[in-house]
């Protein structure tokens, strides 16, 4: 396969997923100066402004900007789905950070029947498998678990923050035949919501809602980007502030 693909991008050249720089070294569709400011950010506490009621901590990976950003459209809109092996690492790699070598159980938010069928699969399933694997390959017990069901709705790219809040809380369910499955693998493990960017936090807040309801209790969200105007850190009174080891604490649950 590795050889196959290869071959692909000797016939196939595409530019480069961050900066669409051409006629550069590519692997994986991102070239050696895009990967190495990706791989230099680390992992940050984030939280919207105003935070919606019962959003979890969050913690992302990095700004809503370039390269990042690209990498993330380009994967989740433009049909670039090798990007999933290294922006899943990269998510995994978040989730290790506060996890800290606990057991942990992943779960996406899920796309909608007809965003799944124009991304050709939920885009946010195959990240989070990708991440989960990294996890595993570096000692961490990780499982994941698909619970949620996304409702139709129109997209919300261009929806103020109080119509985004309005339009998430009738746009998750908890799939009633997975419930003691799903209370059974959160069993002594960290509960952890996976998403591409934090923008209101409307989603993740509803969606811990609705974990919450069948007694599932979401320890943090994680991402890979927070857009700009979101990446207020915790103030001085220490709210989910990193603790002495550095680490961003976390509830067990």
């Amino acid at each position: 396969m590795r050889a196959y693909e290869a071959l692909a991008d000797l016939l196939l050249p595409t530019s480069c997923a961050g900066c669409d720089a051409a006629g550069v070294s590519l692997r994986g569709g991102v070239c050696g100066d895009c990967v190495a400011t990706v791989t230099a950010m680390r992992p940050h506490e984030t939280r919207p402004t105003p935070a919606p009621p019962g959003l979890p901590v969050c913690v992302s990976l990095g700004q809503y900007a370039d390269p990042l950003r690209s990498m993330i459209v380009n994967y989740k809109d433009r049909g670039r789905h090798r990007l999933a092996k290294p922006l899943g690492t990269l998510l995994g790699a978040v989730v290790a950070e506060v996890a800290a070598g606990r057991p942990v159980l992943l779960i996406p938010v899920p796309d909608t029947p007809g965003a799944a069928r124009e991304r050709h699969g939920d885009h946010m399933a195959r990240l989070t498998r990708a991440a989960a694997r990294h996890l595993r390959a570096a000692g961490t017990a990780a499982l994941v678990a698909y619970p949620l069901a996304a409702m139709p709705r129109a997209d919300s790219a261009h929806l103020s923050a109080a119509d985004r809040a309005v339009t998430a809380q009738s746009a998750f369910v908890i799939r009633d035949t997975r419930v003691n499955s799903l209370r059974a693998a959160a069993r002594g493990r960290l509960i952890f919501l996976l998403d591409d960017v934090l923008t209101t936090g409307s989603t993740l807040a509803v969606v811990s809602e609705r974990l919450a309801e069948v007694d599932v209790e979401v320890a943090a969200g994680v991402t890979l980007a927070a857009t700009e105007l979101r990446r207020d850190r915790a103030d001085s009174r220490g709210m989910g502030a990193a603790g002495p080891n550095g680490r961003i604490p976390v509830k067990r649950s």
